[in-house]
C-alpha cells in the first residue's frame, strides 16, 4: 500500500463505504443461503452473499458442527430413497468423495470452494446486515452490512432480497410480518401445540470434541463452569466417552429466552453447561476411563434451532405435514419428524426431544417462501412461513438447501420476466427444478422441450431377475424384515426362500403394499399365511393367493422367529431394499424416537428401517416369475428416484457394456443430453462424524460413452461421482439416434439411468 501520513482531523472521520449494485442480495450464508446463491448464480443472476461469520455453512460449518440432514432422518422412517437432490446432492456426494473422514474443517472448503467457482457471485464474509432502506412500504431499496475485518460499511442495492439470516434481520428490519414462539392449538387448530409445560421455542446447543492424550490429563473448571448433577440432567446418562459434537445435540438451553437479543447469554449459559459437563466427566469418578481424554475443540458459537418466522402468503401447518397436503405450488419436501424440544432443555423434565415420525414425504409450496407484505422480499432458511409445529419438520438443514435452490430459481425468473416473487409463474419455477434434478412429491411436470419424449427408447438389455441369488450371510429372524419388490399388476408371485431353523416351527408371511401414494409405509395387508418349517436348511415355498392391485412396489414380510435364519444376497440393485421391522407406534421413551399418538394429531403405523452398507443386503429368493419395473422407457419418466416403483432403466447385470438407444423418425438438431443417475437415494450422507462405507456411490455409473446414429462416439464422460451428467455440443448434433453406452460402474451394482433429457 501507499505510505502515507493524514493529519489530526477536528471532524469525526468516516469508515470506508461500497456500494454494490446487483441483481440479487443474499443475506445470511448458511446451506440454504449458499445454495440459494450457487442456484441464482448459475441462472446467470450477478448475486452478493452477505455472511456475517469467517465462513459458509452455519449450523453445518466447522463453527457449530452439525451434520446435514433432511428428509433421509439418518435412515430412522419409512422414507425411502427420499435423499434431497440438485445442489444438496452435488454437495454431499462431493463431501463424501473430498471428506470420508467427515471432518467438519473441509466441510468449510467445500463451501467455499463452490461460491468461490461461481463468478457471479461477490462474497462478503464477516459482514453483518445492519439495516435496510425501503423505496415505499412494501419495497426493499437496499441493505447496509458492516465488515469490521476490513472497517468497511456496505450498501447493497438490488431489486430482489433473500433474507436467509436465520434470525431474519433484514425482514425485521424491513417490517415484514413474523412470529416467534409456539402458538396456541386454536391458532392454527394444531392437536400437537405445546402448552406453557412444555415451552414455546427450541433451544441452542453447543458441542465440544474430545481427544486421548496419551497420558493423564487434569481438567481445571473454569469459574463459570456450572455444577452439574446427573439427577438434573436425564439425558448425562447416555453420555459415553466417544459421543461428539452433534451426537450431544441435548445440551441444550435458551428455549425460555429471546433466541435473538439473549443470543450471548444463551451462548454463556451454555459454556457454563459444557465445562460443567466435562468437569463431571474428568473429576466427579463415574468415568474414570476418562482419565486421558482433554477437551480438543469447544464451539464458540451455538446452533440455534430457533428465532423468527416470518409470514408468507400461506402458512404451512401440522395438518399440512401429516397429511402431506398436496400442494399446487410444491418446490421441495420435508421428511424429517415433526422434531420438538422442551424449551427448558437439558434440565427438563420433559423427554429432551419428541420426534412424530410421518408416513411420507409432505410437499412444501413456494408461498410460504416470500413474504406477504415485504413483496421483494424471499424467505430463505429457517425463515420459512411455517407454524411451531410445522417448522419442527421443515428446519433442518438439507430441506432448507434444496428450498434455497428453489428460491435462485424463482429469483432468476423474477429478474427475466421483471415481476415479483408472488408473481413467479409456478409451472415454470417447478420445470426449470425438475431439470435440475429436484423431486416434487405428488407433482408432474411435463417438458415440452424435451425430445426424448418423442423418441423410440430401446436397450441392449434390461434387468428381468426371477431370483436374488443365495450369498453367504444368513439373518435371524429376532424382527421382523420386510423385503421391497416391484412387481407387475395381478396374481402375486411364489417365492422360494432359503431357510434355517433350529426346529420344527412355522413362520408368517405377509404380503403389504403402501396405502399412500409415493410412500413406502407398508400399511396395507393384501394377504397373510404361516408356513411350516422343518429344522435345518430348507427352501420353503410362499405361495399366497392374493392380487396386486396395480403395478409397484409391493412387501414381502416375514414376521418375528427367533428360531429360524434366512439367507442374504449379495445381489444389489436400483428399486431393491430390505427393511427391519423397528416397532408399532408407542408414546414416549428415553430417546424420543417415536411415533404420536392418534389424540395429538399424528398417525399410527409400524416403522421399517433399512440397514445400513455393508449391511442391508437383500433377501435371497427366487420368483416364479420375473421382477418388472426395469425397462428402458423409465428413461422417459418425470420421477428421477424410486417412489411407488423403479422408475429406471436397469440394465442385465450379465452384459459387459449395456446400450440404451433414443430414435426419432426424423433429423434431430441435438444441443444439450442431460442423464440422471442413481446416486442411492436412500443412504444418508452425513457430513461429519458418520464414516461411510464408500467414497463414491456404488450405484452410480463410472463410465459412459454417447454415440450417434453411426455408431461415432460423441461425448463421454469417465471418473464419475455425480448423480446429474450433463453433455453440451459446441455446435448442434445431427443425427436421428443417440445411444449410451455404459463402460463401467463404480460399484457391483447393475447399470441403472433414471432419465434422459435431450434438447436442442
Amino acid at each position: 500500500m501507499t505510505i502515507y501520513h493524514e493529519p489530526a482531523s477536528a471532524q469525526p472521520r468516516e469508515i470506508k463505504h461500497v456500494t454494490l449494485q446487483t441483481d440479487y442480495a443474499v443475506i445470511g450464508g448458511g446451506i440454504a443461503g449458499t445454495v440459494n446463491a450457487i442456484s441464482a448464480a448459475r441462472e446467470g443472476l450477478q448475486v452478493v452473499l452477505v455472511q456475517d461469520r469467517p465462513v459458509l455453512g452455519g449450523n453445518g460449518s466447522s463453527e457449530v458442527r452439525l451434520w446435514w440432514l433432511g428428509a433421509t432422518h439418518h435412515g430412522l422412517t419409512n422414507n425411502r430413497w427420499a435423499r434431497e437432490g440438485g445442489i444438496v446432492d452435488e454437495l454431499l456426494l462431493e463431501n463424501l468423495y473430498q471428506n470420508p473422514e467427515g471432518n467438519p474443517e473441509f466441510v468449510d472448503v467445500l463451501m467455499l470452494d463452490a461460491v468461490h467457482r461461481e463468478p457471479n457471485i461477490t462474497l462478503l464474509l464477516n459482514t453483518a446486515a445492519d439495516g435496510v432502506t425501503k423505496s415505499d412500504a412494501e419495497t426493499i431499496e437496499s441493505v447496509t452490512a458492516y465488515c469490521a475485518q476490513n472497517s468497511t460499511r456496505y450498501t447493497i442495492n438490488a431489486p430482489l432480497f433473500c433474507d436467509a439470516s436465520g434470525d431474519g434481520v433484514v425482514g425485521f428490519l424491513a417490517g415484514a410480518a413474523f412470529r416467534m414462539g409456539a402458538e396456541a392449538k386454536d391458532v392454527f387448530d394444531e392437536p400437537l401445540a405445546p402448552d406453557e409445560s412444555f415451552g414455546s421455542l427450541l433451544g441452542d446447543s453447543i458441542y465440544f470434541y474430545t481427544k486421548d492424550a496419551g497420558r493423564p490429563v487434569p481438567f481445571v473448571p473454569p469459574s463459570f463452569a456450572a455444577e452439574i448433577k446427573p439427577e438434573d440432567i436425564r439425558m448425562l446418562q447416555f453420555y459415553q466417552l466417544e459421543n461428539q459434537g452433534c451426537q450431544l445435540w441435548w445440551m441444550e438451553t435458551g428455549g425460555r429466552y429471546d433466541t435473538v437479543h439473549d443470543a450471548e447469554r444463551i451462548k454463556w449459559d451454555l459454556w457454563k453447561i459444557v465445562y460443567g459437563i466435562w468437569n463431571y466427566v474428568k473429576n466427579s469418578g463415574a468415568y474414570p476411563d476418562a482419565a486421558n481424554l482433554t477437551l480438543e475443540w469447544v464451539g464458540k458459537i451455538p446452533g440455534k434451532r430457533e428465532s423468527r418466522r416470518f409470514e408468507g402468503a400461506t402458512m404451512v401447518r401440522q395438518q399440512d405435514v401429516v397429511e402431506a397436503t398436496p400442494q399446487p405450488d410444491t418446490v421441495g419436501y420435508a421428511g424429517w419428524s415433526i422434531d420438538l424440544h422442551p424449551a427448558d432443555g437439558l434440565y427438563s423434565k420433559h423427554t429432551s426431544a419428541t420426534q412424530y415420525l410421518m408416513r411420507s414425504l409432505w410437499p412444501i409450496p413456494y408461498r410460504a417462501l416470500y413474504s406477504r407484505n415485504i413483496h421483494n422480499l424471499f424467505l430463505g432458511g429457517r425463515t420459512l412461513s411455517a407454524s411451531h409445529i410445522a417448522f419442527g419438520s421443515a428446519r433442518v438443514m438439507c430441506t432448507l438447501g434444496m428450498l434455497g435452490e428453489a428460491l435462485g430459481c424463482a429469483a432468476a425468473l423474477c429478474h427475466r420476466a421483471q415481476v415479483l416473487p408472488a408473481a413467479v409463474e409456478t409451472k415454470e419455477l417447478q420445470l426449470a427444478l425438475t431439470r435440475r434434478g429436484i423431486h416434487l412429491p405428488q407433482t408432474v411436470v411435463e417438458d415440452p422441450e424435451d425430445l426424448a419424449q418423442t423418441a423410440n427408447v430401446t436397450a441392449s438389455s434390461t434387468w428381468q431377475p426371477n431370483e436374488l441369488p443365495n450369498g453367504s450371510d444368513w439373518l435371524p429372524l429376532d424382527r421382523a424384515q420386510a423385503q421391497i419388490l416391484p412387481l407387475s399388476a395381478g396374481p402375486l408371485p411364489r417365492v422360494t426362500l432359503s431357510c434355517r431353523s433350529e426346529a420344527d416351527t412355522t413362520l408368517t408371511v405377509e404380503w403389504r403394499v403402501a396405502s399412500r401414494a409415493e410412500s413406502q409405509t407398508p400399511d396395507q395387508l393384501l394377504v397373510e399365511e404361516e408356513i411350516t418349517l422343518s429344522a435345518g436348511e430348507s427352501q420353503p415355498v410362499v405361495n399366497l393367493e392374493g392380487q396386486l392391485p396395480q403395478d409397484g412396489f409391493a412387501y414381502l414380510i416375514l414376521r418375528e422367529n427367533p428360531q429360524v435364519a434366512v439367507n442374504l444376497s449379495e445381489q444389489r440393485a436400483t428399486g431393491l431394499q430390505r427393511l427391519l421391522h423397528r416397532g408399532e407406534q408407542r408414546k414416549g421413551d428415553s430417546h424420543g424416537m417415536h411415533l404420536a399418538a392418534l389424540e395429538v394429531g399424528c398417525e399410527a403405523f409400524e416403522l421399517w428401517f433399512p440397514e445400513r452398507r455393508p449391511k442391508g443386503k437383500n433377501l435371497a429368493l427366487h420368483l416364479d416369475r420375473p421382477l418388472a419395473g426395469f425397462a428402458a422407457e423409465n428413461v422417459q419418466g418425470q420421477l428421477l428416484r424410486p417412489c411407488d416403483e423403479p422408475n429406471a432403466w436397469v440394465a442385465d447385470p450379465a452384459e459387459v457394456e449395456p446400450e440404451l438407444s433414443l430414435c426419432w423418425k426424423e433429423v434431430q438438431q441435438i444441443q444439450r443430453v442431460r442423464i440422471s443417475l442413481d446416486p442411492d437415494w436412500d443412504h444418508p450422507l452425513e457430513t461429519v462424524l458418520r464414516r461411510h462405507p464408500e467414497r463414491i456411490q456404488p450405484s452410480l455409473i463410472q463410465e459412459l460413452e454417447v454415440l450417434d446414429e453411426t455408431g461415432q462416439v460423441i461425448a463421454s464422460f469417465s471418473d464419475n461421482r455425480s448423480t446429474v451428467v450433463e453433455v453440451a455440443f459446441p455446435k448442434p448434433v445431427s443425427t436421428k439416434q443417440l445411444t449410451l453406452r455404459v463402460k463401467q460402474v463404480n460399484g457391483d451394482w447393475p447399470a441403472a439411468i433414471f432419465g434422459v433429457r435431450v434438447y436442442a
